[in-house]
């Protein structure tokens, strides 16, 4: 019943700007976070940026001062402005929430994931 659905991946050369969105649907009682991961070849899937139901973020030592996490977790929806992007951010980006469905039972999600490719 609840998915979630990323939009905004492409291809960019280094220094351009990527916004990513990711919508959640389905039946939700409440959102206690959102948040992207990414995944590059042969590495590890790797926090990005989350922000909390009460506003706070936290971000990747590597992208801080580039990426901005924004949203609304009330309406179910999360963007990602990655701007001065590197070829080390390609990865497939994920979109990741921490939610209860009406059962209350507290469940992570994920989106199937939205590439982002920057060459030099």
């Amino acid at each position: 019943q609840v998915q979630l659905v990323e939009s905004g991946g492409g291809l960019v050369q280094a220094g351009g700007s990527l916004r990513l969105s990711c919508a959640a649907s389905g039946s939700i009682f409440s959102v206690g976070a959102m948040g992207w991961y990414r995944q590059a070849p042969g590495k590890q899937r790797e926090l990005v940026a989350t922000m909390t139901s009460g506003g706070s973020t936290n971000y990747a030592d590597s992208v801080k001062g580039r990426f901005t996490i924004s949203g609304d977790n009330a309406k179910k929806v999360v963007y990602l402005q990655m701007n001065i992007l590197k070829p080390e951010d390609t990865a497939l980006y994920y979109c990741n929430a921490a939610l209860k469905d009406y059962t209350l039972r507290y469940r992570g999600y994920w989106g199937q994931g939205t590439q982002v490719t920057v060459s030099s």
